[in-house]
């Protein structure tokens, strides 16, 4: 039932937004069903954590062989716990945000967390899908029409990226469940395929595709910026806090245990791309002005860290890819809530107008410092715990296949490629300590100017949502082990179903 309930409240709630026409009525409202989702999934957690409570299974599209099958397994549970606490804090952290058709905001804003929640919880592949396009769809409507001044051609590049990506996963979905003895699109069906080798390199690049524009890594990466830039900060919270997931999630649950040979045979080629992409965008944000662009251009520094860990397939890359999605989550929405309020009261996201906010807004910098170190790692907080798993994972990681010869001499062996990719992402936090340092200097440190000697603190309200955020990052980074525990089972459950040897003794 909390499974279910995961998924209705944010779904009714937003349904019935529709029709509320009061402004205040309807952000209340809003912030009341992400208040409850919130409940639900701590319930989920604690009082109410038994295996009847986590799951529900009805019929569905039975013709078609899938299900309404729906299960909060620990990466689930994880996920949506990072996606009930965002809600609020989003909703609440914006909540002098005015927006012209509040109702039909607050209604798409609802409908995107049902989808969201839905994504995590689908246990079967028609549903995940289907659970996928709902999530999107709603941020589409939010872009576009809630957007800068250049939101059309931005979101219509956003809808091109997405809807390719889409197509082409749909397009592997249902090669698979026609290969299924039983003709289902259950999630047990698929991991029970015996796929030959020769077929799963391409069913491989259909579903990465899809799952790297949304996450995005490079070179599926181009519409981000723009979106993130463009979009109602909000939304952006959304998308770069918890959609992001989605693609994570998809390549650990819907594609390693479906195809490991080509997982394993590929890592190499995905590795890379990913450490182009830490190297690439740490780069391209150092060189940023504008705020937002300088943020989307980070995540994307570290979406390629994790999915560089997920290829290293070991446990310890894998937990820290766990915590880590959890992570990013709540700092990267932390960062975006105080580019909001800056945004708002200065009417600017360029680092260049403003400097000296220190002294004016000292409660606004020293909660940016405190979540922007956390951003890029520093010990004790929240980043530091997956970020050293990651790197450790890949540092040990033996997937790498083969041994390979460069310029005639220099061979290369599995634990070469460990190594190699180790160093070169570690450039990425020597990086993003430049960009991000940069930063806090520009906009709180100096002399202030014009704009910013009329500058105000920040409110009550937006205090105690950065407080949640600041508290949250030192829980994690004082006292992981929960995390672990919760997702200790799944981990081992990929890396069960991601064993290449049976692969490596046919071929």
């Amino acid at each position: 039932m909390i499974a279910l309930l995961l998924i209705v409240v944010p779904l009714l709630s937003g349904l019935l937004s529709f029709f509320v026409k009061n402004e205040r009525t309807v952000r209340s409202w809003a912030l009341f069903s992400s208040i409850v989702t919130l409940v639900v999934s701590g319930l989920g957690l604690t009082l109410l954590n038994k295996p009847a409570n986590l799951e529900f299974e009805a019929q569905w599209l039975g013709n078609l062989g899938s299900s309404f099958a729906i299960k909060l397994d620990g990466m689930g549970q994880l996920l949506c716990l990072l996606t009930a606490i965002s809600f609020p804090v989003i909703l609440a952290a914006t909540w002098n945000t005015s927006y012209k058709k509040v109702n039909s905001f607050f209604g798409l804003m609802l409908l995107s967390q049902a989808g969201l929640m839905g994504v995590f919880l689908a246990m079967d592949a028609l549903l995940f899908y289907f659970f996928w396009e709902l999530a999107l769809i709603p941020v589409y409507f939010l872009c576009s029409q809630w957007g800068g001044e250049r939101r059309i051609q931005v979101t219509f590049k956003f809808f091109i990226y997405t809807f390719v990506g889409s197509l082409l996963m749909l397009i592997g979905i249902i090669y698979l469940y026609q290969q299924t003895p039983d003709h289902s699109f259950s999630i047990a069906s698929f991991y029970n395929l015996k796929i030959p080798q020769q077929s799963q390199g391409w069913i491989f690049w259909l579903f990465f595709i899809a799952f790297a524009i949304k996450m995005p890594v490079f070179p599926f990466h181009t519409w981000q910026p723009d979106t993130y830039d463009q979009s109602p900060t909000a939304v952006t919270m959304v998308l770069s806090g918890i959609m992001v997931k989605m693609g994570l999630l998809g390549v650990l649950r819907w594609l390693l245990p479906v195809v490991p040979f080509a997982a394993y045979n590929w890592s190499i080629s995905v590795s890379t791309l990913c450490i182009i992409g830490i190297i690439y965008a740490s780069l391209i944000a150092m060189k940023q002005d504008n705020l937002k662009r300088l943020i989307a251009y980070s995540s994307i520094a570290h979406i390629g860290l994790m999915c560089l860990a997920i290829f290293a397939n070991n446990k310890i890359s894998l937990q820290g890819v766990m915590i880590q999605m959890f992570n990013h989550g709540i700092n990267i929405i932390g960062l975006w809530i105080l580019v909001e309020i800056m945004e708002r009261q200065f009417g600017t996201k360029k680092m260049s107008d403003l400097g000296g906010l220190a002294q004016k807004a000292p409660a606004m910098a020293i909660f940016f410092v405190v979540i922007a170190m956390a951003n890029i790692a520093l010990p004790l907080t929240n980043a530091f715990v997956g970020e050293f798993m990651m790197f450790n994972g890949v540092f040990q990681s033996t997937i790498y296949d083969g041994s390979y010869t460069l310029l005639g001499s220099i061979k290369l062996t599995a634990k070469s490629f460990g190594v190699i990719y180790t160093t070169f992402a570690g450039l990425g936090i020597i990086l993003a300590a430049v960009y991000t340092l940069n930063m806090i200097r520009k906009v709180f440190y100096g002399n202030s100017n014009e704009l910013t000697n009329a500058a105000t603190d920040i409110s009550t309200n937006e205090k105690l949502v950065l407080s949640i955020i600041v508290v949250a990052i030192f829980m994690v980074g004082v006292f992981p082990n929960p995390m672990f525990e919760l997702t200790n089972n799944i981990v081992d459950t990929i890396i069960e179903k991601t064993n290449v040897a049976p692969f490596l003794q046919q071929h």
